[in-house]
């Protein structure tokens, strides 16, 4: 899952890369479209990615909602808990 979140990074990077290139090439500048904004943005994408998996995976690895108390009390009645 973290490789997929880097190469979906990675693709929206070199995305905004080439669009500035194509655009520098026409002589239009946007003072905020420059490698450092585009790294930043990167950077963005995948720590939200790392925190959303982070998060569905510890919600999903817990007995907490109603769901997973079912499972643990059906684990626990089958002695597998």
């Amino acid at each position: 899952m973290k490789e997929n979140i880097k190469e979906v990074a990675t693709l929206v990077g070199g995305f905004f890369t080439a669009i500035m290139g194509f655009l520098a090439t026409l002589n239009i500048k946007y003072a905020w479209l420059t490698e450092a904004s585009i790294s930043a943005f990167v950077t963005v994408i995948i720590a939200g990615g790392m925190l959303a998996v982070g998060i569905y995976t510890a919600w999903k690895n817990t007995y907490v909602s109603k769901r997973g108390r079912k499972q643990k009390a059906e684990l626990q009645k089958k002695g597998l808990k």
